[in-house]
């Protein structure tokens, strides 16, 4: 029993002594994994969070990238509407100073126009004492008519071909109604009336229309002071003269 015992208690002691061995090692092994581990990891979640920043930093940067793109594209395009805008700004510019070139050069002309127009009536009527009556004719007209018929027109046309060696002349033409009406009817009429006489000698003639003067008037200096058809017939009428300063011409009256 003494023997027995005494080797039970050595291995016991035996036993103990390994668990305790054990158990210490297996708190060194603990401790050096934790010492050895937790530096690790802690670079690892260092470096883990620095990458999630830089990530954040880099769509950042992104993000600021296409901002500044939109805005440089859409820089670019005012650049571009402005540079069109100035491009038609342009063409108005030169097509406006082009028109007042043309309006400049029109203007240049017609003063040239006038000042010739002006210094041949100052020659043409310089002398008025020196310009008789040359020729005359009647153009009738029927009842409350304008408008020449073409019996007038053959009648102005021969005045015309008959006189056409006048050099220095003017034509007065007179228009006239009868006392059918109101006066201020009868003015119109006869303005009418001389006018047309004027245009088609202006028009169909080449008159200068400086040498050509017309007026109405009415139902004043009747060509016939009766009051029957015949006498009215004769007071619508217009009359036109020819007055001029070469000696040449003989008086005509039709």
């Amino acid at each position: 029993m003494a023997v027995g015992g005494h080797t039970m208690n050595k291995t016991l002691g035996i036993s103990l002594i390994l668990t305790g061995a054990l158990l210490a090692g297996g708190c060194a092994t603990k401790k050096y994994v934790q010492q050895t581990a937790a530096p690790i990891q802690s670079k690892v979640d260092q470096v883990s969070d620095q990458a999630n920043k830089q990530g954040t930093s880099i769509e950042e940067a992104r993000k600021d990238i296409e901002r500044h793109e939109t805005g440089i594209n859409a820089a670019k395009e005012r650049a571009i509407s402005a540079e069109n805008q100035a491009k038609e700004a342009m063409t108005a510019a030169q097509k406006a100073d082009q028109n007042a070139m043309t309006a400049q050069g029109a203007a240049d002309k017609n003063g040239r126009e006038i000042s010739s127009l002006r210094d041949s009536v100052n020659t043409t009527l310089g002398n008025l004492d020196d310009y008789k009556l040359q020729a005359e004719t009647v153009v009738p007209f029927g009842f409350n008519r304008d408008v020449l018929t073409d019996e007038a027109k053959e009648q102005l046309d021969q005045f015309v071909k008959e006189h056409a060696t006048a050099k220095r002349y003017f034509i007065t033409i007179e228009g006239f109604t009868d006392k059918t009406g109101t006066k201020a009817y009868n003015d119109e009429l006869s303005r009418r009336r001389a006018g047309h006489v004027m245009a088609y000698l202006i028009t169909q003639h080449n008159i200068p229309v400086f040498r050509v003067q017309d007026v109405g008037l009415g139902n004043e200096k009747p060509a016939d002071t009766g009051r029957n058809r015949a006498a009215r017939a004769k007071n619508r009428r217009v009359e036109i003269r020819l007055f001029s300063a070469d000696q040449s011409l003989t008086l005509a009256t039709k």
